[in-house]
């Protein structure tokens, strides 16, 4: 495996952080050149030191205000702004890893232009192949990108494939039965339906086993996530929607598996930390050491699995629903819901309300399901047009 030059999109989120963590373990075989971060600037300026990064990226000048007023010293890193400097940065030529894990829609633009760029392309932005799965993994075929997915499950997948992806989009891995996608349940697995009204945000982040951002932990106690990443599954592994199962296992130790079609099951087990798929990634095809120690199993004693309860997680079907339908009406479930958690996160709207966000942008924008979404200026116009409708229900909501 050559050097790698890493570009770290996202770097003050919790995969960013963890990305640097591993990169820092093999300074032999890799360094940061550039990482970027929207708001936390003291954060930014102490991982841009530690790293050595010789660029950093922010959104706006006063940001770059803020990151300049906390740098302590040592050979200032060049500081791009704005939101074409990430794309822009994602191409350079001096990057030949790029990790894509800035949350939502804001994303989408760098890991495109990461992909068409041709580099070897580390995917944690979900929203990459939710909002845009045609269009991004045509970019990635055409600009001979290396794809590897991050997110836990998907590189559980891709590990059980033995980094066997379609040779074309829309081509099936050979003898692939379905995939089974796990799920921790979050921190309502087993509360009971009547005192989910009642929810704080406080408690929605509490996830049993998972330390990730306030965004995500909200996304996996509805479950809205795991609808994103069947959606994601579809896209990168090629398989039909009704061939992707979700899978409640609490302990967060499988996860994901794979089912062929002489009955076999190839599963990838491993502590709920997202160190393990990062280092895969940054390492593959080769193995490098995540900084994890030993999975002790003997000392857990059991793995627990069940269906998951659409009642109880009316997001995850929401997410099914939307993925039968159409790519425009997974560009809207997955706008509605950034702004419903946004709104609940700020305590606006309740928890229970979240679905019936994105559940009344989908009626609203039915008719927008058949329209053709072959470029990226139709996913973001869509994406604005549903932020305005989800933002103008919650305040409705917000009066009643």
């Amino acid at each position: 495996m050559s050097f790698q030059h890493v570009c770290v999109l996202g770097a003050t989120g919790s995969i960013g952080v963890s990305t640097l963590d591993v990169i820092a373990r093999h300074p032999d075989r890799m360094a940061v050149y550039a990482l970027s971060g929207h708001s936390r600037m003291e954060l930014l300026a102490q991982q841009a030191r530690d790293s050595a990064a010789r660029v950093v990226l922010v959104p706006d000048d006063a940001a770059r205000s803020r990151f300049l007023a906390a740098w302590q010293g040592g050979v200032l890193p060049e500081i791009r702004v704005g939101a074409q400097a990430l794309a822009d940065t994602a191409a350079d030529p001096h990057v030949t890893t790029v990790m894509a894990a800035i949350i939502g829609a804001a994303g989408l633009p760098s890991a495109l232009a990461a992909a068409r760029a041709g580099k070897r392309l580390l995917l944690a932005n979900k929203e990459a192949l939710v909002a845009a799965g045609r269009i991004f993994m045509q970019a990635v075929q055409e600009g001979g990108a290396q794809l590897l997915p991050i997110d836990s499950e998907h590189s559980a997948i891709y590990q059980c494939l033995a980094g066997e992806l379609p040779a074309e989009p829309g081509q099936p891995v050979v003898g692939l039965r379905r995939l089974l996608v796990t799920a921790s349940g979050g921190p309502f697995r087993s509360r009971n339906l009547s005192e989910l009204e009642a929810v704080t945000p406080e408690q929605a982040c509490a996830h049993p086993n998972w330390s990730m951002g306030r965004k995500i932990s909200v996304d996996s106690a509805t479950m809205l996530n795991k609808g994103l990443e069947v959606i994601e599954a579809h896209w990168l592994f090629s398989v039909p929607v009704d061939q992707i199962d979700v899978v409640v296992h609490p302990q967060s130790v499988i996860h994901s598996m794979v089912e062929y079609i002489d009955g076999s099951v190839m599963a990838q087990l491993g502590q709920p930390d997202m160190r393990t798929a990062i280092a895969y990634g940054l390492g593959f095809p080769e193995r490098l050491y995540s900084g994890l120690g030993l999975l002790d199993l003997a000392t857990m004693g059991r793995l627990d699995f069940e269906q998951p309860d659409f009642l109880r997680f009316p997001c995850l079907k929401l997410a099914y629903d939307a993925l039968r339908s159409s790519q425009a009406a997974c560009v809207t479930l997955n706008a509605a819901n950034e702004i419903a958690v946004d709104r609940f996160l700020e305590r606006q709207i309740g928890y229970t309300q979240i679905p019936a966000v994105i559940e009344h942008c989908l009626d609203r924008l039915n008719g927008r399901a058949s329209q053709a979404l072959d470029a990226l200026d139709g996913v973001l116009e869509l994406d604005s047009e549903t932020r305005s409708l989800a933002l103008d229900y919650c305040r409705l909501s917000a009066r009643i």
